[in-house]
C-alpha cells in the first residue's frame, strides 16, 4: 500500500437566460443567477481552467486553478492541504455550493499534481507560499469585496499566514481543521489521541517511529487501519470516495517531507514547519472569520473555537460527527455552516 499522509456532478439546473431563482424550500431569491454561463469569460475555452504564471525566487512556475460557478459578490478560494496534496478533496464541495450560487476555485499549489513541479526543495517554505496566493488572487481577480478564503489542514496553516499579511483584500476568512500551533497539534496528538489507540498497537506504532522506520508497510497499515478511519475519514477505507483516493495517489512527497516531516504523528525531523506558532499574532485579524473544528479531528476543536474568540470577528462552526475530513464525513453539519457563514457575510449579517 502506498505511504498516506496526515494532511489535511454539479447538479443540473434550468439556468438558461435565468434573471432570478427561488432556492427550493426558502423565499431567498438569488439575482442575475447565469451560474454556469461562461460567455465573455477569459477562461471560457478550457472549461474555467487557468494556468497561473508565478513569479518565485527561482523562476517562474505555472500553478492550475479551475473556476467554478459565477457570482460577482462570492468568490471562495480552496487552500488544500498536505502540503503536497491537490484540489481533489474538495470535490465534494460541488455537491453544495452551485445550488447556493457560490462561485468557487480550485487550486493546486506550486508542487502539486496539476501545477509545476520543481524539484528546488528551498520553494516548500511558508512565506514563499504566501506570496504565491497573493499572486493567484490578482490572477483570478479577487477583491475584498468578493474573496472568500478557505484553507483546511496545511491550507489553514497557509490562509491564517496570509490573512495575517494580506487580509485587506479578504471579505470573508475559513480556517478549517487546523490548530494555530504546531506545538499545540504535537501535544493534543501525543497526550489524547495516541491515548486512545489499543495499548498494543500503540506500543507497536512506537517501534516504528523511534526507529524512523516511517516506511515500513506494517506501520502503514497500522496507523491506516486504527488512526486514519477514526481521525482522518471516518469511513472504512474500501468506502472512501474515488476523490480521495486519487489525492492520494498524486501527492508530492517532496514537499510533504519537506514541510510536515516523514512521521504519520506529528511534525517531527527538520519539518520546516515544525516551530510554527501565530497564536499571539491572532487578534490582529480583523476580517470575519469562520473556525471549522469536528469532534474526531486529529486537530483539537477546542482549540478550533478558541480561536473564533482570538480574531475580532470570529465564529465557530463545529462538526460532532466529522474528523479531519469533515467535508465527507459530517457533511450536514459542515457544508450548512459553511453556507450560512459565507452568506451572512455577503447579505451583511454577519456577528458572532
Amino acid at each position: 500500500m502506498k505511504k498516506l499522509i496526515l494532511f489535511f456532478i454539479i447538479p443540473f439546473f434550468s439556468f438558461q437566460n435565468c434573471k432570478e431563482s427561488v432556492k427550493e424550500n426558502t423565499s431567498e431569491v438569488i439575482e442575475n443567477c447565469d451560474y454556469l454561463d461562461f460567455s465573455n469569460r477569459d477562461d471560457q475555452f478550457t472549461g474555467g481552467i487557468k494556468m497561473i504564471p508565478i513569479t518565485t525566487p527561482k523562476g517562474e512556475f505555472k500553478v492550475w486553478t479551475k473556476r467554478i460557478g459565477n457570482n460577482p459578490t462570492i468568490k471562495v478560494l480552496l487552500l488544500h492541504g498536505g502540503p503536497g496534496f491537490g484540489h481533489e478533496i474538495y470535490e465534494s464541495f460541488e455537491g453544495y455550493f452551485p445550488q447556493e450560487g457560490i462561485e468557487f476555485y480550485y487550486y493546486d499549489q506550486l508542487g502539486s499534481y496539476y501545477s509545476d513541479q520543481p524539484e528546488d526543495l528551498s520553494l516548500w517554505d511558508l512565506d514563499r507560499f504566501v506570496e504565491e496566493v497573493e499572486q493567484v488572487r490578482i490572477a483570478l481577480g479577487l477583491n475584498k469585496d468578493n474573496f472568500y478564503l478557505f484553507g483546511q489542514s496545511w491550507g489553514g496553516i497557509l490562509g491564517m499566514q496570509y490573512a495575517l499579511k494580506y487580509q485587506e483584500h479578504l471579505k470573508g476568512l475559513i480556517i478549517s481543521n487546523m490548530v494555530a500551533s504546531i506545538s499545540d497539534y504535537m501535544k493534543y496528538s501525543d497526550e489524547v489521541l495516541a491515548p486512545q489507540l489499543p495499548p498494543d498497537v500503540l506500543e507497536e506504532i512506537m517501534i516504528y517511529e523511534n526507529k524512523e522506520d516511517y516506511q515500513n508497510q506494517r506501520y502503514l497499515d497500522l496507523i491506516v487501519e486504527h488512526y486514519y478511519t477514526e481521525h482522518i475519514l471516518r469511513i472504512p477505507v474500501n468506502e472512501w470516495p474515488n476523490s480521495i483516493n486519487r489525492a492520494f495517489e498524486h501527492v508530492n512527497y517532496d514537499v510533504y517531507v519537506t514541510m510536515q516531516g516523514p512521521s504519520e504523528f506529528g511534525v517531527k525531523g527538520d519539518a520546516t514547519l515544525k516551530e510554527w506558532d501565530v497564536k499571539d499574532q491572532l487578534h490582529t485579524i480583523t476580517v470575519p472569520t469562520l473556525t471549522i473544528g469536528a469532534q474526531y479531528d486529529t486537530m483539537d476543536p477546542k482549540h478550533m473555537e478558541w480561536i473564533s474568540t482570538e480574531v475580532q470577528n470570529g465564529r465557530y462552526l463545529h462538526c460532532p460527527n466529522g474528523s479531519h475530513l469533515s467535508q465527507y464525513d459530517d457533511q450536514e453539519h459542515f457544508f450548512h455552516g459553511l453556507v450560512k457563514f459565507i452568506k451572512d457575510v455577503d447579505n451583511g449579517t454577519f456577528n458572532n
